[in-house]
C-alpha cells in the first residue's frame, strides 16, 4: 500500500461523516481524429444544491482514477486525461466538516500532505492533462485544475475562489505555489488574498480566462462539447497555447509587499493566515514547486490547529446554516402570502427598502410620504437605482420595465395601503412619530396586513401599544447600506403573533436575508452591543486618552473600520440618539459623552477630515473636545472595551434578547461585517480569557469555534 493511501486511510477514519465525491473515469474518442481519451467526471451523488467536496475518501477516489489513467496513459492507451465536475459545480474545495474534528498536528499534516500526493499526480502522467471548469469551483477544486497542463472555463460559471485566507488557511494543495507561477505574483495577489479578504469575492468565468487562469473560455450550453474540440485542437498541435513570462524580479516582490499592504489594512497582523500565504508566495518565485508544497503542508496543518481557522470554520457555518434554519422561528405554514407592498416614508433606507422589496419579491410596492415631492424623489430614486441594474446588465429592458411599472407612490395612505399585505414604516426615530403612523396605516391596512417597522432601538411593544390589534405588529430592522448587508434583526413584541412572525420570516427569506430573532429589548443585538463597544471607546477619549491611541487599541481585531470612521458612516446623530435610548435604559452602563454631544451641535459630519487621503482628526473637532487627565495605553483601552464588550453580551443571553451566543455572533457577522478569524466575537473573548475574566465562564463549549480537547 501506498504512503498516499495509508495517510488517506488514517484520515478517512477521523472524518465518519463526509460526503464522499466519486471520481468516475469514462473514455471516447476525441473528435478530429484526435485519439483516445480518459474523462474523470467528480461527482457526490447529489444535485447542484450540494456541491461536490474532498474529503479524504474522496480523494483516496481521485488517487485511484489517476492509477487507472495512468496506467492507460503509460501503455499508449489513451493521449490525454481531461477532469471536470456534476452539472453546475466542478468542485468547492476540502470537506470543512472533517477539518473542525482535527485534534492533531500531524493529522492535519496528513490532510495538506494527502491532497499534495494525489494532485500532483495529474502534473506528473505521461500524456498532457486537462481540467474543464464547469461550474462553482473554489479552494481544492481550482487547485485540481492548477495541477492539469491546461485549462477551459465556462462563461456561465457563477464563482470562482480562493477562499482559505477568508476562513483563516492558505490554499494549501498548491494554490500558493502554482498560481503565481501560472499568472504572476500581483495577479495571484489579488485571487488568493485581497478578493479573499474583500468577503470572499467571487470571480465569474470570463474573469477567470481574463486572468490567465484558463486558456480557453466557452459558452455554457455547450460547454464542454467545444472544450473537447479545443482540447483535439491542442493534442494535434492545431493550437499552441501562449503563457506571459513571468516577471520573477522586482515586480514579485512589489506584489507580495502589495499583499501585504492589504492584509495590514484588512486584519492589522490579528490573523496570520494572509501573511502565511504570501511567505509562500514570496518564496515561490525561484520556481520550486516541491519546496512551495512542503511549506503549504506546514502552514496548513499550523493553521488547522489554530483558533483562528476554527472560529473561521464557525463562522461559515453561522451563515451557511444556522442563518439558512433561524433559531426560533414560527412553522413556515403559518405565513401569509405577500402580494403587495407598503412602504411609509420615501426618504433614503425607505426607498432603499422598496428597491429591496420590489427587486426581490417582484409584487406592487407603493411609498408614501407628507408632500409630493419627497414621494416623487423616493419613486425616482428606485427608477433611477432599476437603470444603473440594466446598464450593468444585471437585467434586461423587459424586467426593468416590469419592475418599473411595479412601484407607485402616493399622498393618500388608505388609497396606496388598502390592499397591501405587508407595510414597513422607515421613518423618523421618535416615538411618537412612529406610534402616530402605525394608528393611520391600521384604520386603513386590511385586518390579514402585517405592520413591521424598521427601528434601530425603539420598543415594537410600546410602538404597537396603542392599536387595535397589537399582534400584528413586529420589528422588520435592517442594516445600511440595506442592499449590502445581509443580516435582518425580526423582533418579537410583546403581543406579536406566530402568523405575523412567520411572514415575517418568510419574506425575509425572499429577500435573500440572514433573519435572526430577536427579542423586544433596547436597541436589539447589534446596536446594543456596538454603541456598549463605541461607548467605551467615547469614554476613554472623554478621561483624556488621545484619539490616536484610542482608535488604535481595537486594530488587532480586525475590525472592517475603526470605530470613529463608523461613527461617521452611521451619522454622530444617530449614534448619539442610540446611546440617549440606551442610556434611558441602563444608565449604569451606557453613558452619553458630552464631546459626542458638541460633536452632534456643531452638525460635524464626523472626527476626521480627508484632506491628505487619510483620516486625520479635524481640527474644529480637536477643539470641541474636553478631556480628563486620565491617559492609557493601547493595552489598558483594549482590556477596558473587550471587558464592557463582554459583560454586556453576557447580560443580554441572561436576558434573552436572542436564543445563544451563535446568534449574537451571526448578528455581528452579517450585520457589522465583524470578521470570521474573529467568530463574530464569542470565541475571541472566549480564546482571549475575557468570558471568563469578565462572566466566569466561557460562551461557548470547547470545540465548538476551538480545537477539541
Amino acid at each position: 500500500m501506498s504512503t498516499t493511501a495509508e495517510l488517506l486511510k488514517g484520515a478517512a477514519e477521523l472524518f465518519p461523516g463526509e460526503v464522499v465525491t466519486q471520481a468516475h473515469v469514462r473514455h471516447f474518442d476525441l473528435p478530429l481524429g484526435a485519439g483516445r481519451f480518459a474523462l474523470i467526471t467528480l461527482d457526490n451523488g447529489h444535485d447542484h444544491t450540494k456541491p461536490t467536496t474532498l474529503g479524504p475518501q474522496s480523494l483516496a477516489n481521485i488517487d485511484a482514477a489517476i492509477d487507472q489513467v495512468e496506467r492507460e496513459a503509460a501503455n499508449g492507451e489513451i493521449g490525454g486525461v481531461g477532469v471536470t465536475g456534476k452539472p453546475f459545480i466542478f468542485a468547492v474545495g476540502a470537506d470543512l466538516k472533517g477539518v473542525e474534528l482535527l485534534k492533531r498536528h500531524e493529522d492535519a499534516l496528513a490532510i495538506g500532505k494527502g491532497g499534495h500526493d494525489v494532485l500532483k499526480r495529474l502534473a506528473s502522467l505521461a500524456v498532457p492533462t486537462f481540467a474543464y471548469y464547469n461550474g462553482a469551483a473554489m479552494g481544492g477544486g481550482v487547485e485540481i485544475g492548477l495541477h492539469c497542463t491546461y485549462r477551459t472555463v465556462s462563461a456561465a460559471l457563477p464563482a470562482f475562489s480562493l477562499p482559505e485566507v477568508f476562513l483563516g488557511l492558505v490554499p494549501g494543495w498548491g494554490g500558493c505555489t502554482l498560481l503565481p507561477n501560472l499568472i504572476g505574483a500581483d495577479k495571484a495577489v489579488s485571487v488568493v488574498i485581497e478578493n479573499s479578504l474583500n468577503q470572499n469575492k467571487q470571480l465569474k468565468g470570463g474573469q477567470v480566462y481574463d486572468l490567465g487562469i484558463a486558456d480557453a473560455l466557452f459558452e455554457g450550453a455547450d460547454f464542454l462539447e467545444q472544450s473537447l474540440i479545443w482540447t483535439a485542437s491542442v493534442l494535434k498541435g492545431e493550437i499552441a497555447v501562449e503563457r506571459p513570462v513571468i516577471d520573477r524580479g522586482e515586480g514579485w516582490d512589489e506584489a507580495v509587499a502589495r499583499g501585504r499592504a492589504i492584509a495590514d489594512g484588512k486584519v492589522h497582523g490579528a490573523a496570520p493566515a494572509a501573511y502565511r500565504a504570501l511567505d509562500i508566495i514570496a518564496a515561490a518565485k525561484d520556481g520550486d514547486v516541491q519546496a512551495g508544497f512542503d511549506a503549504e503542508d506546514q502552514a496548513l496543518a499550523d493553521l488547522i490547529m489554530g483558533g483562528e481557522l476554527r472560529s473561521g470554520i464557525y463562522s461559515f457555518n453561522l451563515v451557511q446554516k444556522r442563518g439558512k434554519r433561524p433559531a426560533g422561528a414560527p412553522d413556515k405554514a403559518l405565513a401569509r402570502p405577500v402580494t403587495k407592498v407598503g412602504v411609509v416614508g420615501a426618504g433614503l433606507m425607505a426607498s432603499q427598502l422598496a428597491l429591496l422589496f420590489l427587486r426581490r419579491l417582484e409584487v406592487p410596492v407603493v411609498l408614501t410620504d407628507i408632500d409630493q415631492e419627497r414621494v416623487d424623489k423616493g419613486v425616482g430614486y428606485v427608477h433611477a437605482e432599476i437603470e444603473k441594474l440594466l446598464h450593468k446588465g444585471r437585467i434586461d429592458t423587459d424586467k426593468a420595465n416590469r419592475l418599473k411599472a411595479l412601484v407607485s407612490g402616493v399622498l393618500d395612505k388608505a388609497e396606496g395601503f388598502a390592499d397591501a399585505d405587508f407595510i414597513i414604516e422607515a421613518v423618523f426615530e421618535e416615538m411618537g412619530v412612529k406610534q402616530k403612523v402605525f394608528a393611520e396605516v391600521e384604520a386603513v391596512a386590511p385586518a390579514h396586513a402585517i405592520l413591521a417597522t424598521n427601528t434601530s432601538s425603539l420598543s415594537v411593544s410600546e410602538m404597537a401599544s396603542k392599536l387595535k390589534h397589537p399582534e400584528r405588529v413586529v420589528g422588520f430592522h435592517f442594516f445600511n447600506p440595506v442592499a449590502i448587508l445581509p443580516l435582518l434583526e425580526i423582533v418579537r413584541g410583546e403581543q406579536t403573533d406566530e402568523a405575523a412572525l412567520a411572514t415575517a420570516f418568510a419574506v425575509a427569506k425572499k429577500l435573500k436575508k440572514t433573519a435572526v430573532l430577536v427579542k423586544d429589548a433596547p436597541a436589539f443585538v447589534v446596536n446594543r452591543i456596538l454603541t456598549r463597544f463605541m461607548g467605551e471607546i467615547q469614554n476613554v477619549i472623554d478621561e483624556g486618552t488621545p484619539v490616536p491611541v484610542a482608535e488604535k487599541a481595537v486594530e488587532p481585531l480586525g475590525l472592517p473600520m475603526s470605530p470613529l470612521v463608523l461613527l461617521e458612516l452611521v451619522g454622530p446623530a444617530i449614534g448619539l440618539h442610540v446611546s440617549e435610548t440606551l442610556n434611558r435604559s441602563f444608565p449604569d452602563r451606557f453613558t452619553v459623552s458630552p464631546n459626542l454631544k458638541a460633536v452632534v451641535e456643531a452638525g460635524k459630519r464626523g472626527f476626521y477630515v480627508y484632506d491628505s487621503g487619510k483620516p486625520e482628526l479635524d481640527p474644529e473637532v480637536a477643539a470641541l473636545l474636553k478631556q480628563g487627565d486620565t491617559v492609557l495605553t493601547e493595552e489598558q483601552v483594549r482590556a477596558r472595551v473587550l471587558d464592557a464588550v463582554a459583560q454586556e453580551i453576557g447580560l443580554m443571553l441572561d436576558e434573552g434578547v436572542v436564543a445563544e451566543a451563535q446568534d449574537i455572533d451571526l448578528c455581528l457577522i452579517t450585520g457589522a461585517g465583524w470578521p470570521f478569524h474573529l467568530g463574530g466575537i464569542t470565541p475571541y473573548l472566549d480564546r482571549e480569557g475575557v468570558s471568563q475574566r469578565v462572566n466566569g465562564k466561557p460562551f461557548l463549549a470547547p470545540g465548538v469555534a476551538s480545537v477539541p480537547a
